[in-house]
């Protein structure tokens, strides 16, 4: 059970359901062929399956944890003692079985930390008197020189000495640009080189690396994530003591203890055991048609709830890369010729705001010019011959010529002649859907709250929280920031966090429910409760619906079938049903509770709202 790994806990519980059906079988043939040995599978069954579970039963009530499935203990143990061997073989079939299913329905164990170690280089290239050397990486010492190669993930804290370039610390930032760097640029653990080799000086320890910090916060708040009690659990814990009461009742007023077992085993909780796992295998299987893989099925009970609603920006509400948004055009130029000449120079780049133009060119059907004489020189941008014209492409600094001012966002100044020609300027832009389902939260789903909190800039952040319909925006946020920004607000009630990026993923664990948009980064879907594989808000307006849905199937199936077991319940405390009565009357019940739940994965009209 939940003291065991989950891969082994799942195999012995399915292992102890086939052998409480194969004892059950045996029985049956046993009373026909040879009845003097017919009692021997059951006691089989009492032994190899109803010890093991009485066992942790026993462990978790002494840890001071009552689930749902003590009743069924307490019944195997009753059986066993008044001889009543079929009814507790039966439950040992009807408890086995269950926890099979929910150990089928329940994800292994987070591993957000192993896949965060497992990104990080495990060695470093150290320039040494003889040349370029490999070493591991915690021989790395502090003023070490060391080179990134191109494309490398950067393994220490340093400073640029040598070499011009780009890294992507989206990572750390959630912004979706390249960051140039040049001799005395600093670089962080993590990030993701670009083109060009840099030779850089170690200025923090690897263990006290930025990186390391994030992997500390992550540790913290894997270990500090709240545990909220599951749908089975808090309706069992009543309906638990009302059985006890009910069967000590009808032991007292008709004198005989096997109306207490009686009562025992009619009220074995498997509406709760059984039916809802199966509600909620047939929610996953709904999410994963729809392209949701649910990885903590937990999610599934509370996301309905969640009446405040927190947003990373960057690869969430919008696509996380650059679109260009504006041109401001010189004298003698038109917004399409600019593209035509920026786009011509700009295809033979890979920089994002090179495609960004070059699409900007493609959806507006501007054609790109020939270009020649292409180069690239540190710090002047692009260059090249157009229509028998230089033209040069670089940021404000690069170049000599009055500008306009300076505005939100990224931009680039395209020269032509030495002469200004046009000023490009790019945001990184919302999806379609993104205004749509965030005005829908509070009317559809009851959000009282949301809030917009990114580690970009406050000008960003501001300007697309008021394209998007957010009033509460959050900026220049670290990771440590984010984790201490959701757990307060889990703290005062259950809070959803939408991310994408390895800097979400601290705080995707602290959120109540937690969703990794996309398939950016293994180290945030493995962090999250769910991951949402197509890059659509659509899809997440979908999973609140679905949880909303199983929720509502669970209940009506773990309560229905709680209601019919207490009025056998009466019953049997009355003496009218004897224990093996019961036991099949109770399953029974459990075919109508599991009936119902299995409505879960049949086609339910409209799940979305946006």
């Amino acid at each position: 059970m939940a003291l065991l790994p989950p891969s082994f806990a799942n195999t012995r519980e399915t292992t102890i359901a086939c052998v409480a059906a194969a004892g059950l079988a045996l029985h049956i043939i046993a009373r026909i062929v040879a009845p003097s040995i017919s009692e021997w599978p059951l006691l089989a069954v009492l032994v190899l399956g109803g010890l093991p579970l009485l066992v942790d039963l026993l462990r978790h009530v002494l840890a001071g944890r009552f689930s749902s499935d003590l009743l069924a203990g307490l019944s195997i143990a009753a059986a066993a003692l008044l001889g009543e061997y079929l009814a507790g073989a039966i439950v040992v079939q009807m408890l086995s079985g269950g926890a099979a299913l929910e150990q089928f329905a329940t994800r292994r164990a987070s591993s957000v930390l192993g896949a965060l170690s497992a990104r990080m280089p495990s060695v470093a290239h150290r320039h040494t008197s003889a040349g370029l050397s490999e070493i591991e990486l915690h021989q790395v010492a502090i003023g070490d020189v060391l080179s990134v190669l191109p494309h490398e993930i950067c393994p220490v804290d340093g400073q640029v000495v040598e070499g011009r370039g780009s890294m992507d610390e989206s990572y750390l930032t959630g912004e979706p640009f390249q960051i140039s760097k040049v001799p005395g640029s600093t670089v962080l653990s993590g990030a993701v080189n670009g083109d060009a080799a840099l030779t850089v000086e170690v200025m923090a320890l690897p263990l006290d690396s930025r990186y390391s910090s994030i992997m500390k916060v992550m540790r913290q708040a894997e270990q500090e994530r709240p545990r909220l009690r599951r749908l089975a659990d808090r309706l069992g814990a009543w309906y638990t003591l009302a059985a006890l009461l009910l069967a000590a009742i009808g032991w007292i007023a008709g004198g005989d203890p096997t109306r207490f077992l009686a009562v025992l085993v009619i009220a074995t909780p498997c509406p709760l055991l059984i039916a809802i796992p199966v509600a909620i295998i047939g929610a996953i299987s709904t999410a994963a048609r729809r392209g949701i893989i649910i990885k903590d099925p937990a999610l599934l009970e509370r996301i309905d709830g969640c009446k405040t609603v927190i947003f990373d920006k960057t690869g969430t509400l919008t696509y996380g890369r650059p679109a260009l948004t504006e041109v401001l055009c010189g004298d003698g130029f038109s917004r399409a010729e600019a593209l035509r000449i920026a786009a011509g120079l700009e295809q033979y780049s890979k920089h994002p705001l090179a495609i960004a133009i070059v699409d900007a060119a493609r959806r507006e059907q501007v054609q790109p010019a020939e270009a020649s004489e292409i180069g690239e020189r540190p710090g002047e941008g692009l260059k090249g011959v157009i229509d028998r014209r230089h033209v040069q492409i670089a940021g404000r600094g690069g170049v000599n010529v009055q500008l306009p001012d300076v505005r939100a966002g990224l931009e680039c100044v395209l020269i032509v002649d030495g002469a200004f020609a046009a000023l490009l300027r790019f945001r990184d832009e919302p999806r379609p859907d993104s205004r749509d389902f965030i005005r829908h939260l509070s009317p559809r789903h009851g959000v009282t709250r949301i809030v917009l909190l990114s580690g970009d800039r406050e000008s960003e952040v501001v300007h697309f929280a008021g394209t998007v319909g957010i009033s509460e925006a959050l900026y220049g946020k670290s990771p440590e920031e984010k984790l201490a920004i959701v757990r307060e607000a889990a703290a005062l009630g259950p809070t959803m966090f939408l991310g994408d990026g390895i800097n979400d993923a601290p705080a995707m664990q602290a959120a109540t429910v937690g969703i990794a948009f996309g398939q950016n980064s293994d180290i945030t879907a493995e962090a999250a409760d769910a991951v949402v594989l197509e890059a659509s808000l659509g899809r997440v307006d979908e999973l609140i619906h679905i949880g909303r849905r199983m929720r509502t199937i669970a209940l009506q199936s773990a309560v229905g079938g709680m209601t019919l077991s207490i009025v056998g319940m009466l019953l049997a405390a009355a003496g009218y049903l004897p224990p093996v009565t019961g036991a099949i009357a109770q399953e029974v019940i459990d075919l109508l509770a599991v009936a119902n739940a299995l409505r879960m994965v049949l086609p339910s009209g409209e799940l979305r709202d946006v």
